[in-house]
C-alpha cells in the first residue's frame, strides 16, 4: 500500500487506483466485528435492510413482525466497543404499522426526510421520517413482494411495485426510465416505462441458442423462481438469483447472458432474496445470503472468495455501506450483524515498500490493480 501512496504523492499514479486498491483490500478482510453491535429490536426475522445514500449513516430494517426500525450507525461515543442504537421504530402498537411482514424498506434516494415500506398486508406506505407518520398509503389487491425507487431519476418520482408473483424489482442506476423485474415464472424482464408496450426484452439464459434446436419454452432467465436481482453500481450489468440454485450475470444493454459460472448458489427462499454488490472495488464483489451464511463472489470471474459465518439461522438480506466498505446482514435469528474490515497488522519499520505492498496484496488480484485497469 505504501507503494500506491508514494506513487500518488509523486504524481505518477491516479488517485482512483489507490482508492480502489484500499477498498478492495477492505472488502477482502471483512469479518464479524466483535466490538460493534446493532441494537436488537425485532422479535422475529429481519427481511430487509437499507442504508440511506446521502450520508451513509442511517439504516432501516423491516421484519416479519411488521416492525420497522431506524438505526444510527455512527459511533457517537467514540469508544472502541459500541452499539448502533435504534433511534425510533414503527412498532406493533403504532396505529399505522403494517399488519403483516414488511418485505422491503427503502430510503428516499435524495434525503433522509422520507422512506418507503411495503408489506404482505398489500400496502405500500410513504413515511415522514421526522413524525413517523405515513404521508401516503397505496392499497393493492395482491401481495406486494418488492418495491424500488430510482436512485438517478430527475424527471419522475415513480415507485415500482409489483403484485402476485413478481418477486423483485430494481430501477437501473444508469437509465432513469429502465426497470428490471424478476418473477416466479422464471422470467426476468427489462422495461422502459415511457413506452406503451413497456417490455424492452425478456432475458434468455440460452442467448437464443436453445430455441433453434428445441421446442421447449425459451426466454427464461432461470429454471425456477427468480427471486432476486441487483444491478452493478455502474448499471452496465445485472445479477439475478433463482431457486434453481444459480446466479447469472447479464449485460444490461444487450440482454446477453455473460455465462459467468458461480457454481451452486444455494437459494431456498420462497419470497424475495435481498442481496447486494460492492462499489468502488477492483474487482467488484457480490454478497449473497446462503442459508445461515453470506457468500462473497467476484462478479466477473465467478470465484467464491469466502463465506461469512455468524448468524444462527437463515440470512434473508444484506446491504453494503460503500463509504467504509462495511456490510450489514439480517436474519431469521432476529439479529443484524456488522461485518467490518479487519485492522491492518503493524509492520516493522525495516520492511521495504516493495515487500509491504506484496504483504497486503491478495495474489489472486494482482492483475486487477495493474495499469490496464485505469478507467474513465
Amino acid at each position: 500500500m505504501l507503494g500506491f501512496i508514494s506513487a500518488r504523492q509523486a504524481g505518477l499514479d491516479d488517485p482512483l487506483r489507490l482508492r480502489r486498491a484500499e477498498s478492495t483490500r477492505r472488502v477482502l478482510s471483512l469479518e464479524l466485528n466483535k466490538d460493534r453491535d446493532v441494537e436488537r429490536i425485532h422479535g422475529s426475522g429481519i427481511n430487509t435492510l437499507d442504508i440511506e445514500p446521502v450520508e451513509g449513516r442511517y439504516m432501516l430494517s423491516g421484519g416479519s413482525d411488521g416492525v420497522i426500525v431506524l438505526y444510527d450507525l455512527e459511533n457517537l461515543s467514540r469508544k472502541p466497543n459500541y452499539t448502533c442504537k435504534a433511534l425510533c421504530s414503527v412498532g406493533r402498537s403504532h396505529p399505522d404499522a403494517h399488519k403483516f411482514s414488511v418485505e422491503t424498506v427503502q430510503w428516499y434516494p435524495h434525503d433522509t426526510g422520507m422512506f418507503t415500506s411495503s408489506s404482505f398486508d398489500k400496502t405500500l406506505k410513504i413515511w415522514d421520517t421526522n413524525t413517523l407518520q405515513p404521508a401516503d398509503v397505496f392499497q393493492f389487491e395482491g401481495t406486494v413482494y418488492s418495491h424500488h425507487m430510482s436512485p438517478v431519476a430527475t424527471k419522475h418520482c415513480l415507485i415500482a411495485g409489483h403484485r402476485q408473483e413478481v418477486l423483485a424489482v430494481s430501477w437501473s442506476p444508469r437509465h432513469e426510465y429502465v426497470l428490471a423485474t424478476a418473477s416466479a415464472d422464471s422470467k426476468v424482464k427489462l422495461w422502459d416505462v415511457r413506452r406503451a408496450s413497456g417490455c424492452l426484452t425478456t432475458l434468455d439464459q440460452h442467448n437464443g441458442e436453445k430455441s433453434k434446436a428445441s421446442s421447449e419454452a425459451v426466454n427464461t432467465a432461470h429454471n425456477g423462481r427468480v427471486n432476486g436481482l441487483c444491478y452493478t453500481s455502474d448499471g452496465l450489468h445485472l445479477l439475478t438469483v433463482g431457486t434453481d440454485d444459480r446466479m447469472r450475470l447479464w449485460n444490461s444493454s444487450t440482454g446477453e447472458n455473460t455465462l459467468v459460472n458461480y457454481g451452486k448458489v444455494s437459494n431456498e427462499s420462497r419470497k424475495g432474496l435481498k442481496f447486494t454488490v460492492s462499489c468502488g472495488c477492483s474487482p467488484e464483489f457480490a454478497f449473497v445470503p446462503c442459508k445461515s451464511t453470506i457468500a462473497v463472489y467476484t462478479i466477473f470471474s465467478g470465484e467464491l472468495i469466502t463465506m461469512l459465518r455468524g448468524h444462527y439461522n437463515t440470512v434473508d438480506c444484506c446491504v453494503f455501506q460503500p463509504n467504509f466498505q462495511e456490510l450489514y446482514s439480517g436474519s431469521k435469528d432476529c439479529n443484524i450483524l456488522a461485518w467490518i474490515p479487519a485492522l491492518r497488522e503493524p509492520v516493522p519499520d525495516d520492511v521495504s515498500k516493495k515487500s509491504l505492498r506484496r504483504q497486503h496484496l491478495n495474489p489472486a488480484y494482482e492483475d486487477a490493480w495493474s495499469s490496464s485497469d485505469d478507467e474513465d
